[in-house]
């Protein structure tokens, strides 16, 4: 079955503009950040049939946030998900090479990116505090300072692809803003037979969860977090 894959709109969280008088008169205009990668979010551009889904949260495409990545978990000054994902499956580290080579590496191994987030419709690209807000890419600072949310249509993507048999979260859920994003997900994979695996985070926020007192490097940290969570091959 082919669905048509739309962005779905989350008012779950308060809406924001609701806080005006209905009568006030006034009209408030946001500049939405789309995610840069928009147009991969619903996999149209890929040219092979996946069987993994790996999720991510946003990445924010304004031009005035100094983002360099050119793929997803592109930032890799600070992300090991090009380290960590290749090892999975060819003991190879691809965390420094041009993006080209991560989506062959995705293609050769019908391995699919996404995120959960596709725009946050009340940040304002002339507002400095939303711009300080989104330039140091924390998860939590989407989660305490925006409202206004267009998701990527997770279920419809599975459901467009039924070679998919496993979605994996890379980002821990203890945080209700993005349990309430990732728990329609694991429901309707619940439903077909999907299986779903959160993973540690790849970014270097991982530091935080290693054990105080140890000589393992935070790559490989990652790496057996990873390992302990994925899928045999």
């Amino acid at each position: 079955m082919c669905v048509e894959l739309k962005p779905r709109w989350d008012l779950s969280n308060h809406d924001a503009l609701a806080l005006l008088p209905i009568n006030s008169g006034i009209t408030q205009q946001f500049m939405p950040c789309i995610h840069k990668f928009a147009n991969d979010l619903n996999l149209e551009r890929i040219d092979f049939e996946p069987t993994i889904l790996i999720v991510g949260t946003f990445n924010p495409g304004w031009n005035n946030l100094g983002n360099y990545a050119q793929w997803f978990y592109g930032r890799t000054n600070n992300n090991y998900f090009w380290d960590v994902l290749p090892r999975l499956y060819e003991n190879s580290n691809l965390r420094l090479v041009p993006c080209a080579e991560w989506k062959a590496f995705c293609s050769h191994h019908k391995i699919a990116l996404t995120d959960l987030i596709y725009s946050i419709d009340d940040a304002d690209s002339d507002n400095q505090t939303h711009i300080n807000q989104l330039k140091n890419y924390r998860d939590d600072a989407i989660a305490r300072h925006f409202h206004r949310f267009t998701l990527v249509d997770i279920p419809a993507i599975l459901e467009n692809h039924p070679t998919i048999t496993h979605a994996y979260l890379t980002r821990q859920t203890s945080a209700n803003f993005w349990q309430q994003k990732w728990l329609p997900i694991v429901q309707y994979c619940n439903e077909n037979g999907i299986k779903t695996q959160i993973l540690l985070t790849p970014s270097g926020s991982a530091r935080f969860q290693m054990p105080k007192s140890t000589d393992i490097t935070l790559r490989d940290f990652i790496f057996k977090r990873w390992q302990n969570s994925w899928h045999s091959l």
